[in-house]
């Protein structure tokens, strides 16, 4: 009678624990989803954003960089389109606040610096890379998450956006290194020396 009870409690911590697991996992692919939903709406509105900054831009080798990465940006929305297919999914869209965030201080960068300006330059690159950096960190979650549920071929999938935003990311720092903030500095020092010669 004693084994038997034993037995029993054995059997029940098991469920419990197999319960447990499988509630677990399904909190786990839940906010896996809600992480998805979220980049979804982040990607579709920097290629509203892109754009702008692209216009905005003063040099021709940056406004080109932006152009490249909104036709990458298309292409990962369609990507994650995909992904949200391959879960037995419809697409959907969730508001992301840090990509609003981002995308807004990008506009105030745009609005607080003189057109034409290499100092205008630099602050869409910052913008821009600020946005990498959050995609980065994203993509590089879910892909350990994807991968850890065992959806290797969302994984997959996943991991070539963060190799290509991790590409851009790259891209932007050499534009910003080569030139670019070297004549932001210079700009700045000539309008100091023009201010000192109306004095």
């Amino acid at each position: 009678m004693a084994q038997t009870k034993s037995t029993s409690r054995t059997t029940a911590k098991k469920a419990a624990a197999s319960a447990h697991a499988s509630k677990g996992n399904g909190q786990l692919e839940e906010f896996f989803m809600d992480a998805l939903k979220d980049i979804y709406w982040a990607e579709k509105n920097l290629v509203k954003a892109l754009p702008k900054m692209s216009k905005a831009a003063t040099t021709d080798e940056l406004s080109q960089a932006v152009d490249e990465h909104l036709s990458q940006t298309e292409e990962h929305v369609s990507r994650l389109e995909q992904v949200f297919e391959m879960l037995g999914k419809k697409p959907q869209a969730q508001k992301c606040e840090a990509m609003e965030g981002l995308l807004k201080e990008a506009d105030n960068i745009v609005e607080e610096t003189n057109e034409g300006s290499m100092t205008r330059d630099v602050g869409i690159i910052m913008a821009a890379q600020k946005v990498e950096h959050y995609e980065i960190a994203t993509y590089g979650s879910l892909v350990q998450l994807a991968s850890i549920m065992g959806h290797e071929d969302v994984a997959d999938m996943l991991r070539q956006t963060l190799e290509e935003e991790k590409d851009t990311d790259a891209r932007l720092t050499e534009i910003a290194e080569n030139s670019i903030n070297q004549e932001a500095e210079d700009e700045g020092s000539e309008a100091e020396q023009g201010e000192g010669e109306e004095e």
